[in-house]
């Protein structure tokens, strides 16, 4: 598997926070834990207080409320710490103002306190779900690429298999399965109400979408390899700017979203919430010109038996998975971080169902997926690093030289002819937007250039799939890059 890059840094500055009342015996341990914290961390939280001491009253402000926050985060974090032992990515540290802008450099120094830092994992979702699936595919695994699902194959009340339609050819065929999993997304209940009788009524809806709106500006804005989180905005929200590919992150909302648009697009007031509390934090504010590229995600989030789903930030971020009577499993909910367990979860539940045969779990903890190589940290601009082991065999293609796209910032090569053939031939790209999207992340980074890469692109598809590629798949990306590049 590919190394994961690091971010680090839990920001805190000067807003109010959240309390919650814990009953008379976690408020003792929370203010014996306090007095512990500030015994252990005194040294790195007191040169932060000093910044504000020629003003008395708002010194203690800044005491309790930095204390409070301090203890509470610096104690979770450090509880995570023991918990992760020796697999702990790199240990907690509660930093004063004058070391946490020496990490963060554009963060605005008025008002800043300090901060505390620790590490999360850092991936690229498509090329790690890419990956997952060759490697699937070497292991004997028959993997269907832009194939849609149209119906299940219902058998007295069972599911049997389902039908599907080949996207590019329009063929319909049936597949037959002894068990068949529903692990769509925010588009569960969609597969799931075709498992019903007819003339029954749909059934509940299990899951909420929420949509999580991602604004991508310069390097410049965020530079160096620290991300900054704000767990507490003006509006109670939380904010968090990432260096990644080159590039930097600003996001995120939490949305009750009701339609289910391929592509949903971000609304006003999420554009505006994002620029705003970003300039708040760093010292050059970002505004709308800045923006090379908007994106928004869906989140499946589960809803509870008698919830109605207004609240997203209410609802579960833990999956969930359910055997119907006809036997469908879906899974939903859930996360990248846990997606192992959440397939062992499924083959669990399938193999209690009796769907398939018990097997022993644990094969692939060890197993390295294509390309495993020692990586690099994805908070640098794309490149061939990002190949891992299989950097050799890209470099042996044509055009491994031949760069289409360059990072305007660092000048360093992010998409090579050579590496829009290796993802037509290894990766099962089929058109446009699978390489400028999928496989490269270029529409995401910076959709103007994604779209100026139509044509050079389309050759290379007409090259090594032996078709042509027409106007309306030309246009149709051309929209789709128009979309990421509209703001509200």
């Amino acid at each position: 598997m590919q190394k994961l890059g690091l971010i680090q840094n839990f920001w805190f500055g000067h807003q109010g926070y959240e309390y919650v009342d814990l009953g008379r015996f976690w408020q003792i341990f929370l203010f014996v834990g306090l007095i512990i914290w500030l015994l252990l961390m005194g040294r790195a939280i007191w040169p932060a207080l000093k910044l504000k001491s020629e003003n008395r009253s708002l010194l203690t402000l800044f005491l309790v409320s930095t204390i409070a926050i301090a203890a509470f985060y610096g104690a979770g974090l450090k509880l995570y710490d023991v918990l992760a032992g020796r697999q702990s990515l790199g240990p907690t540290e509660v930093l004063s103002a004058g070391r946490t802008q020496q990490l963060l450099p554009t963060v605005r120094r008025p008002g800043l306190v300090g901060g505390i830092k620790y590490w999360d994992g850092q991936f690229d979702d498509a090329r790690l779900a890419v990956l997952l699936a060759r490697t699937a595919i070497g292991r004997g695994a028959v993997v269907l690429n832009h194939v849609a699902v149209t119906g299940l194959l219902r058998e007295s009340g069972r599911v049997r298999g389902l039908r599907a339609r080949d996207a590019e050819s329009g063929e319909d065929f049936e597949l037959r399965a002894r068990c068949v999993v529903n692990a769509t997304g925010v588009w569960v209940d969609a597969v799931r109400d075709m498992d019903r009788d007819t003339n029954a009524p749909p059934k509940p809806a299990l899951v909420a979408p929420s949509q999580g709106v991602h604004l991508i500006v310069g390097r410049n804005f965020l530079p160096g390899t620290h991300a900054l989180m704000v767990p507490k905005t003006s509006d109670g929200r939380v904010l968090f700017a990432v260096p990644w590919m080159g590039k930097t992150i600003l996001g995120t909302t939490d949305t009750p979203r009701h339609d289910l648009d391929r592509e949903p697009t971000p609304f006003r007031e999420e554009v505006d919430f994002i620029l705003r509390e970003a300039g708040r934090y760093l010292s050059k504010a970002p505004t709308r010109a800045d923006v090379l590229s908007v994106w928004v995600g869906l989140r499946p989030l589960v809803k509870r038996a008698d919830e109605e789903g207004e609240d997203t930030k209410a609802l579960s971020r833990e999956h969930t998975v359910i055997v119907a009577r006809s036997g469908l499993v879906t899974v939903t909910g859930g996360k990248w971080t846990t997606y192992r367990a959440m397939a062992e979860d499924v083959l669990d539940r399938c193999m209690a169902s009796g769907a398939l045969p018990r097997k022993p779990g644990g094969v692939t903890v060890h197993l390295p997926l294509i390309g495993a190589a020692p990586g690099r940290s994805l908070s640098e601009p794309p490149g061939e690093h990002l190949y891992g082991s299989e950097a050799a065999l890209l470099h042996s293609l044509p055009g491994a030289e031949h760069w289409l796209w360059r990072d305007a910032e660092s000048g360093q090569g992010g998409l090579s002819e050579a590496m829009v053939r290796f993802a037509l031939r290894y990766e099962m790209a089929r058109g446009i937007e699978d390489v400028l999207a999928r496989r490269s992340r270029l529409l995401f980074l910076d959709a103007a250039r994604a779209a100026a890469l139509i044509e050079p692109v389309a050759a290379l598809i007409e090259d090594e799939l032996g078709r042509r590629v027409g106007a309306v798949e030309r246009q149709a990306f051309a929209d789709l890059a128009q979309r990421y590049l509209r703001l509200p």
